[in-house]
């Protein structure tokens, strides 16, 4: 008897392991990429900040961002290849990327400024780009 208990005692105890540790996600990357108009670049940035980062700020309070970097482009580069800001944020996972619109709600009730300056920031933005980030192993 005491053989099958054993064994049975090892997996119940390995399933109990096992619905204690969540299943791991990898954490879900994404760039966003901008050119804005030249000469713009200020006031489109003011409306970032006030808006966009304020939303990120709060998604990383709440658990939904782990972490995001931002970059301003240098000189010296290309018209066709030119870029202003470029946003690279970290989310524990692809569902971490999903509350942006809620968190937003939660931040400005009223939606009538945050759409009125995010338009003008939308007309200030030449092109936009949404980039997923995939880590792949270098040696596969």
């Amino acid at each position: 008897m005491r053989a099958y208990l054993l064994p049975a005692l090892a997996m119940l105890m390995l399933t109990d392991a096992a619905q204690a540790q969540p299943a791991a996600h990898p954490p879900y990357q994404v760039e966003w990429v901008y050119r804005v108009r030249l000469g713009y670049e200020d006031e489109w940035w003011k409306i970032f900040q006030k808006y966009q980062l304020a939303t990120l700020d709060r998604e990383k309070q709440l658990g939904f961002v782990k972490d995001y970097a931002v970059e301003r482009a240098g000189e010296h580069m290309a018209e066709d290849s030119r870029w202003t800001y470029r946003i690279v944020i970290t989310y524990p996972d692809y569902y971490g990327s999903t509350h942006e619109g809620e968190v937003e709600h939660q931040l400005w009730p009223d939606q009538t400024d945050l759409q009125k300056a995010e338009q003008r920031r939308w007309d200030l933005t030449l092109n936009h780009w949404d980039i997923p980030i995939r880590t792949i192993d270098p040696h596969k």
